[in-house]
Formats: C-alpha cells, structure tokens, sequence
C-alpha cells in the first residue's frame, strides 16, 4: 500500500481510546477478549486465505523456509485463538497493589499498578504477533501501535479488520488497537519521534532493526527476541535425556528465538554425547559446525552434514536447522562460552550435580537459564503467562516473557487525613 498515511492523527486517537481503556473494569475487557476470539474463530477461512496468499508471495520471491514458518498461521490459528481465551481467564494486573504500609506519621502509602499507556510495536515476518500483542495490550489497558513486515501485510490487514469490529461489538474503543497499513518504511521512523503520543517501543525482528529503534527512537525502547542460545552438557549428565532435551530445542521449532544454536559438552562426555548426538538430530535436517575438538569425535560420520565451525559461527543465531558443537574442559569454560558469544536470551545447563546447575544458574546472566529443561520454554504460554509481546532480553522493567505484568507500570498512592510536611 501507498497511500499517505496521517501518522499524529492515528497516534492521538490511540492515545485517546487508551485513556478509555485504562478506565474499563476487569469483566468489559474480558468480554472484548472473547468477542475477539469468538470472530476470529467465524472469519477463520478468509484469515488463513489471507495467510495464504502472503505465503504464495513470499514463497514465489524465493523466501526462505525459516521465515515462511514464521508467516505461516495454516495449522496455528486454532492455538492462538485458544490463547485468548487463556488471557481472558488470567487475573488482571491493573490496579493489583504491590505493597502497601502505614508511616509513622500515620500517611497510608502503596504502589499499584497501572496501565502504560500506548505501545507501539514493530516486527516482521509473525502475523500471530499482531494477535498476541493487541490481546495483552488490551487485557492490561493499554493501546497498541503495530508496525508489522510487508511480507504479512494482508494477514494482518485482515486480522485487524476482525478484531477491531469485535472490539466496537464489545463496547470499547476500537482505536485502541492500531496498525499502519503500509509498507513504506519512512513510517517507521516517524513512529520513533512520537513521543508525545506513544509511551514504549517494542521491536520484534532482528538485530538491525533492534538496532535501528535504539539509535533513532525519542522514545523509551525495549529489545528482544534476539538470542545465541546454549546447552551445556556437564560431566554428570544423563545422556539419554540430554539428547532428548537437545532434539527438542533445535528442532521443534528451529525459526524462533529460543530455538539451541549451540550445544557445549564436557571433554569427560563427548566419546558419549557427540556422535549419538548427530545420529539423532541429522535425520531431522540437522547440519553441524564442529569446532576442531567436537570434530575430531565426528569426523567420520560421513552421511551428515558436519563442517568446521567458522570464525563467526558461534555469533550466529541460526533460525534453522543448523547448530554448533563445541568441546570444553570445565563448567567454567562453558559458562565462560556463554558470556562471550550469548545474547542474553536462554541457556541451560544438562546434569545430574546440583551445585554445578546452582552455579550455572546463579552466575549465567540470561533472561531465563535452564536446568534439565529445553530452552524452548522460555515462552509466555510455555511459562504459564498465556501470551507475551517479546521476550525482553534488557534489564531494565521487563526481562524474559513480557506478558500482562510486564505491559503495566505503577503508581504510588498515599492517603493522609490533611496531613502536611513540615
């Protein structure tokens, strides 16, 4: 689409349903959330056929197949509408006191929680995002601004459609739940400067793009959804389980942020690990970058695809059948792996020693670390949250699965009885 879009006009009326919004009880915005559901379920056909044809376009400009899953909703819409049945039923956070206490003075002080206000976000290639993030914006009465990629524009166009009649048939403000309908990219940069009218940025996509909004935006940004994970099988692992946990994270689904891109194995376990771990994952698809030490275990399984691991491999996230292996004499050495090539996003570790796991786990600084648990976890419905907008892998408001809790801020509210200072 071409055509000129009024930006500051979309941005005020944004802000001006989220004033209405914050205001809605627990029960209208529940409501709003099942009416959603309830159409996207009715027009289920013409979304996918919209779905479809995205597919058709990016398929015929030689997309690639890790971004065509990300496209794809064929076999997911059902899940995702569940999902939002899942978000209706979780407790609200808006209003919800996080502490509270009497002063010496007898002035009665708390802090609650609160709506943000506008979120504007921006992503590619996920057209389940769009649901995802107006069902939380909307649960935790806030308005939401989407930017989402050109290659899913007629899926969200008519996901958009969909939802906004529902909200209108629910009684809120339908405008609380915006998209910018157009695939010029100057947009993207006027959203940056709004300031006055949106109050968090959230970019969903790539490194360039997080980088971009952190060198442009006047306004407050939050990263993510960008990770180099890792598994560490340590000396004391149980083989059998820790190939099931690897298979798992690499290959359930190799598109996403906390798909494995590197597994790290113990000198003591890699005659045991590494050649049953190829045996297992190649008739998946799986191809391997082996540093010269994992090769040496390897080299001579000549039916899958194994190559030395190159200079940048271990800074690449994968988005794709393909991870690396590397041997390390000690926890330290893999923990110390970690911090050099990591992004912060998840890691684990896979052994039966209890204090090695409690190290792992206290010193390894991600925004969620793992213990005999595949990184695949490290998602708002996988850890109980319904939904989330990202995965925040900052540490500043929000880290890890940004779901109803994380889409809220809070005020401090104190009562006197015409108390003054003096």
């Amino acid at each position: 689409m071409t055509e000129e879009l009024d930006l500051i006009q979309l941005a005020k009326s944004a802000k001006d349903a989220g004033y209405a919004l914050a205001k809605a009880t627990t029960e209208q915005k529940n409501h709003a959330l099942m009416c959603i559901a309830d159409a996207l379920m009715a027009h289920k056909d013409e979304l996918l056929r919209a779905n479809q044809a995205d597919l058709d376009e990016a398929r015929a400009n030689g997309t690639s197949e890790a971004l065509l899953d990300r496209i794809n909703l064929q076999k997911r819409l059902d899940g995702i509408i569940n999902d939002i049945r899942t978000v209706a039923s979780l407790p609200d956070p808006v209003g919800r006191v996080i502490e509270e206490r009497v002063l010496p003075n007898g002035l009665r002080v708390s802090r609650r929680r609160t709506p943000i206000g506008v979120i504007g976000v921006i992503y590619e290639a996920r057209p389940n995002v769009t649901i995802d993030i107006a069902v939380l914006s909307l649960k935790s009465g806030n308005a939401c601004i989407l930017r989402g990629g050109k290659d899913i524009l007629r899926s969200n166009m008519a996901i958009i459609a969909v939802m906004k009649q529902a909200i209108i048939q629910s009684g809120l403000p339908a405008d609380a739940v915006q998209l910018i309908a157009s695939t010029d990219r100057k947009y993207v940069g006027e959203m940056l400067e709004l300031h006055d009218y949106i109050d968090m940025i959230i970019p969903r996509g790539g490194a360039d793009l997080h980088r971009f909004c952190k060198e442009n935006s006047t306004i407050p940004v939050i990263t993510g959804g960008v990770g180099i994970c890792h598994l560490y099988v340590d000396e004391s692992a149980d083989v059998m389980s820790a190939l099931e946990v690897i298979y798992n994270a690499k290959t359930s689904r190799p598109s996403v942020c906390n798909a494995l891109d590197t597994v790290l194995v113990h000198h003591n376990m890699a005659s045991a690990v590494l050649p049953r771990l190829v045996d297992k994952l190649y008739p998946a698809g799986v191809e391997f970058r082996a540093e010269k030490r994992a090769m040496t275990y390897i080299q001579d399984l000549c039916y899958a695809k194994i190559v030395p691991a190159g200079d940048d491999d271990f800074d690449t996230e994968w988005m794709a059948l393909i991870l690396g292996l590397k041997v390390v004499d000690s926890l330290d050495e893999a923990m110390a792996h970690i911090r050099q090539h990591s992004l912060g996003h998840s890691d684990g570790i896979l052994t039966q020693n209890a204090e090695h796991a409690e190290r792992f786990l206290n010193e390894v600084d991600s925004s969620a670390v793992f213990w005999n648990a595949s990184t695949r976890f490290n998602d708002g419905g996988a850890l109980g949250l319904g939904a989330e907008v990202a995965i925040s892998t900052q540490k500043l408001h929000a880290r890890g699965p940004m779901a109803l809790e994380e889409l809220t801020t809070y005020k401090w509210v104190v009562i006197g009885e015409g108390h003054i200072r003096k």
